[in-house]
């Protein structure tokens, strides 16, 4: 059960990290536009969404492949 909880958290940060991708592509599509209040707002925004989305995913994928080791070595340990 650990090593698919494991599983799911890297799944998740690898989606968590395409979707900040795809939120960048977006930011620089946007910047393209001609400079108005709300297109500057919507830069802020976005660029608020992706650390956050980063900052997510970095977690994730930490406390995932340190899941995942850990159910390594215990069933080696077994073994």
């Amino acid at each position: 059960m650990n090593k698919l909880v494991a599983l799911l958290q890297v799944i998740l940060a690898i989606v968590l990290g395409i979707l900040a991708l795809a939120t960048l592509v977006n930011a620089i599509l946007i910047s393209t536009r001609p400079e108005t209040i709300s297109v500057v707002n919507a830069i802020i925004g976005l660029g608020v969404v992706i650390i956050a989305l980063l900052a997510l995913a970095t977690i994730c994928m930490r406390k995932g492949l340190k899941a995942f080791r850990q159910t390594e070595e215990s069933s080696a340990n077994q073994d």
